[in-house]
């Protein structure tokens, strides 16, 4: 390992903070969503992200793989099946955990919001199946569904909400 130091700024690079650049790929940055204003790059251990203009990085951890038979890996491979990538999944991950820790019958006490994507009210998730409040599944679908339209990826729906507090 080989640390980087600017010495007119002092600035320092290190393994886990230079990014990973694919030269027979082309460029490392791709677009989704979010009014096509979403960047991502690849970096150490996970994805930079910027999405729009004026909205600082953030870095958001690669996820891994879900242990098989999981709502994690439903979501995946739900998310595969839409063409989204190993990013998305990530932000996902991310989103998810930090609205319901991946519970299904997790409920906002102020809110009212229920299931893994915190829907509000939860009926909404009805339209997936009559058990929306049992089935994981049924949960993940409409989440994803309800991301996709609103904010055109989960890392989209992931900005939203580190720079307001919900999506």
């Amino acid at each position: 390992m080989v640390s980087i130091v600017d010495p007119y700024s002092g600035t320092m690079a290190s393994a886990s903070t230079m990014q990973v650049y694919d030269f027979e790929g082309g460029s490392p940055e791709q677009t989704y969503g979010y009014a096509s204003t979403q960047k991502i790059s690849y970096s150490r251990g996970g994805f930079n992200i910027v999405t729009g203009d004026d909205a600082a990085a953030m870095f958001v951890e690669a996820a891994g793989a879900p242990e098989s038979g999981t709502a994690k890996a439903y979501a995946l491979e739900l998310l595969m099946s839409m063409k989204y990538g190993d990013d998305q999944y990530s932000c996902l991950v991310k989103l998810w955990e930090r609205e319901s820790n991946w519970r299904h019958t997790a409920r906002n006490k102020s809110s009212g919001a229920y299931g893994i994507p915190q829907s509000l009210p939860a009926t909404k998730m009805a339209t997936e199946g009559p058990d929306y409040l049992t089935n994981p599944e049924t949960q993940i679908r409409w989440g994803v569904k309800y991301i996709k339209g609103r904010y055109g990826s989960p890392c989209g729906a992931l900005a939203h909400s580190d720079k307001l507090g919900w999506y």
